[in-house]
């Protein structure tokens, strides 16, 4: 269970909110076990709010006003608390990457956003948003980058890809970027960073997710999926869809090449790209 850590707080909305829920909680004598028992969560979900670790959540806040009885007051405050730099469909799950043990992503035609170089990253953005300001192409592409830190930490969590090989053919931002962006991937795979692996054309019969998925596992809750496609993505947190996830996953990753033939069809389509 996540022990309660002193938090200053008004260092952040999330830290008022974490504050709040450990104030009111002990003031009605529950501990966060008991707590999470009320509203159909563990004490750890319950301490990862606290301690400011997860972003709060709409359905939960308004339970925890329910069992503490103080109105709409988290209600009011996850507002406040859930503001992010990402898109809010992505926000929940650009905070659990940072907590997962295990991210394993299938990328059916685009570059996954935690392998993408700036150069890349731009050009999607402005492929997606043709009508954004530059400020606002850089402030998406800086959260991107942002997002690949955790890849630097000593408990950087197990990266696992497996690509489409339609994500190697689709020229974004033209040759230079592209290859720019290939031989990145490529460099991470030969660093052991993440392990990657591609789908060819001649395999996609065998198996196939319709979408963008990536299945994250933790040390102490359940495992989770999010799923996205243009402008919109969800959080898959219900156990046997998860797991449904998972059995496609695996598929996919049973009918891709091995990582060593993976790399090395990387490698060539780094040559077929045109020279300028």
């Amino acid at each position: 269970m996540t022990q309660p850590k002193q938090l200053d707080p008004y260092l952040s909305p999330r830290a008022f909110y974490g504050a709040e829920l450990r104030r009111l909680r002990e003031e009605v004598g529950l501990s966060q076990q008991e707590l999470g028992e009320r509203v159909f969560c563990s004490g750890t979900y319950v301490g990862q709010f606290e301690s400011a670790v997860r972003r709060p959540q709409v359905d939960l806040s308004r339970q925890f006003d329910e069992v503490l009885e103080s109105g709409k007051h988290f209600l009011r405050l996850c507002k406040l608390a859930r503001a992010s730099k990402h898109p809010d469909y992505f926000a929940d799950a650009a905070e659990l990457e940072k907590l997962a043990r295990t991210i394993s992503e299938y990328a059916p035609m685009l570059v996954p956003g935690l392998l993408q170089t700036d150069a890349y990253a731009r050009a999607l953005t402005r492929a997606t948003l043709p009508l954004a300001s530059e400020e606002e192409v850089e402030e998406h592409v800086r959260a991107r980058m942002d997002r690949q830190q955790l890849l630097d930490g000593t408990t950087r969590p197990q990266l696992w890809a497996v690509l489409h090989e339609t994500v190697l053919r689709v020229p974004m931002g033209g040759p230079a970027v592209m290859r720019e962006q290939l031989l990145h991937i490529a460099d991470q795979a030969r660093k052991r960073r993440v392990l990657v692996q591609v789908l060819p054309f001649a395999a996609a019969m065998d198996a196939s997710l319709n979408s963008m998925a990536s299945l994250m596992t933790f040390e102490d809750a359940p495992p989770v999926v999010y799923a996205e496609s243009t402008h919109t993505g969800q959080l898959v947190e219900d156990l046997a869809l998860v797991a449904r996830y998972q059995r496609s996953y695996d598929l996919v990753r049973a009918a891709a090449l091995s990582p060593r033939a993976s790399l090395a069809l990387i490698e060539s389509a780094v040559k077929d790209l045109p020279k300028s």
